[in-house]
């Protein structure tokens, strides 16, 4: 029982781990940072002086809203909240931050009585970090287990700013709202406008009402063009509980040098354990010669689950005696992680670990191959870049087809407090040849303006015309070519331009939209 809860928590590096009584992690997370004292006062520390920092456990648990006999989904007992303060939740950050942020240093000491607690956090970082973020527990609670949120099964994606822009679908999950017989979303159909309010509308706000319902039973009608026609055609959808399909399209490609493996990876969520698991097994039946792994839409998630994915990918040869990754934590962890456990390696797991309807300890099924296809974007991230590193640490040939990663060799662990989880920055992960220094990402070798670590590879833009999966989309056929012929044709696309690069400021920031958890490793 102890080893399965070191894997999970290992695992929820997330990079997220929560603390006692927290949202964060999927184990039974008992936080050793100092929380052991939080219902035992109710006297408050609201005195502020610069750099002088009281215990976290001094604030933990003191909200102003306190969860009274409501049960931990993580713990399965009632969470520890007691009347409190916004100060007491403001300290509660300052001190946390302080004794485990990655560059805590960087952190200018404001005084927390003059924010909200959740202006507050969003001061609490370095100017140079990107993955800064919080949600409410509850959400977190529902994506992190079972991969459940609210929509409609549609992942969408944007090109151009204000008055040019478009929006896609990128890609959609079965058996939801999306791809009804009366709805039948599709990749590459364009959304002309969202009850009533053009794409290009500066009423973002309708918009994303429209994009991102907030609850179940939300009523929102579109005017969409398919790929295959110019014709408009109106449908209505109606949000409800979605729970993602993180494994996709898994297929074997006949090729004239043997069979290559394709599936389509979208989430380190919980539950992809099962659907990895399954595809292995299926692809290793089929005899494949080389595999195509699609992450271009997967932001990371669990470190445990790549760690299994790059296992299956490399097998017990090449894994044996080395680390999937190392992580380093700032100057006060030296030895020890912030939990108090001595800082060693993650494993390549060799076996499930009991995330989903697979029982704890089953052998992974394994390739145990020399060389693997990544199809990259911006939007691969956290996570499923460490599959990248650690596999060229174990000497695993990487070939990248697409366009440079989002740069973040860093996770954390999810920090419950007062019905919120926060998500900041703790350690830096490093592969077994000790290298993590791809803060800028990775890039395919031909990729031009580039500033990503450079390995062999192909540039390519995202291709909308065809279905993710189709041997004619231009990464996937991208990818067989190098398999066949070990070289680039030039780079070019029959969809978006490099439009899509610029974040948009006014409807969502990133071109794919999802919770920014899945930017992230979580332990």
């Amino acid at each position: 029982m102890k080893q399965k809860k070191k894997i999970i928590q290992s695992f929820l590096i997330f990079v997220l781990i929560s603390s006692c009584g927290g949202g964060g992690g999927g184990y039974n997370n008992t936080s050793k940072i100092s929380n052991t004292t939080t219902t035992a006062t109710t006297t408050n520390n609201y005195g502020w002086t610069p750099n002088i920092f009281l215990p976290a456990s001094t604030y933990k648990n003191r909200c102003v809203n306190p969860r009274l006999e409501v049960i931990n989904p993580f713990t399965n007992q009632t969470y520890l909240d007691i009347s409190g303060t916004i100060l007491d939740q403001n300290h509660y950050l300052r001190s946390f931050s302080n004794d485990t942020y990655l560059w805590y240093d960087q952190i200018v000491d404001v005084d927390p009585a003059l924010s909200t607690t959740s202006e507050y956090f969003n001061l609490l970082k370095a100017p140079h970090d990107r993955f800064h973020f919080s949600m409410p527990s509850d959400e977190w609670a529902a994506l992190a287990q079972s991969g459940i949120s609210v929509g409609y099964g549609a992942t969408w994606i944007f090109s151009g700013t204000s008055s040019e822009r478009k929006i896609f679908v990128a890609y959609t999950d079965p058996n939801t709202p999306a791809t009804q017989p009366n709805v039948g979303l599709k990749r590459g159909a364009e959304i002309i406008s969202i009850d009533g309010v053009n794409a290009t509308s500066d009423d973002t706000v309708s918009l994303n009402n429209g994009l991102y319902p907030n609850a179940t039973g939300e009523t929102h009608s579109f005017i969409i063009r398919d790929t295959s026609t110019s014709e408009l055609r109106s449908i209505e959808m109606e949000s409800s509980k979605i729970t993602s399909t993180p494994v996709q399209k898994v297929s074997t490609i006949s090729t004239g040098s043997g069979d290559l493996g394709y599936m389509l990876f979208n989430d380190h969520i919980a539950t992809s354990e099962k659907g990895l698991y399954d595809a292995i097994t299926e692809l290793k039946s089929n005899n494949i010669s080389g595999l195509i792994i699609d992450l271009r839409y997967n932001g990371g998630g669990y470190l445990a689950i790549a760690s299994q994915l790059a296992y299956m990918i490399a097998g017990p040869v090449a894994t044996a005696g080395r680390s999937f990754e190392l992580t380093e934590f700032n100057d006060k962890y030296p030895i020890t992680d912030i939990w108090g456990d001595p800082i060693t390696p993650m494993p390549f797991y060799t076996t499930t670990i009991g995330l989903s309807t697979l029982s704890q300890g089953i052998p992974l099924p394994t390739l145990e191959l020399s060389k693997v296809f990544v199809i990259t974007s911006e939007d691969t991230c956290s996570a499923s870049e460490a599959i990248i590193n650690a596999l060229q640490g174990v000497d695993v040939e990487v070939i990248q087809i697409g366009s440079t990663t989002c740069g973040k060799p860093y996770g954390f662990y999810p920090q419950d407090n007062c019905s919120v989880t926060y998500f900041t920055i703790q350690f830096k992960g490093v592969n077994a040849k000790g290298f993590g220094d791809y803060a800028y990402g990775f890039s395919p070798e031909n990729e031009v303006n580039s500033m990503g670590v450079k390995i062999k590879g192909c540039f390519a833009n995202d291709d909308l015309s065809y279905e993710l999966g189709n041997s004619s989309e231009t990464s996937l056929t991208k990818a067989i070519n190098y398999y066949l012929t070990e070289s680039c044709d030039n780079p070019t696309s029959l969809s978006l331009s490099q439009q899509k690069k610029s974040k948009q400021k006014t409807i969502k920031k990133y071109y794919i939209k999802k919770s920014m958890w899945h930017k992230n490793r979580i332990m």
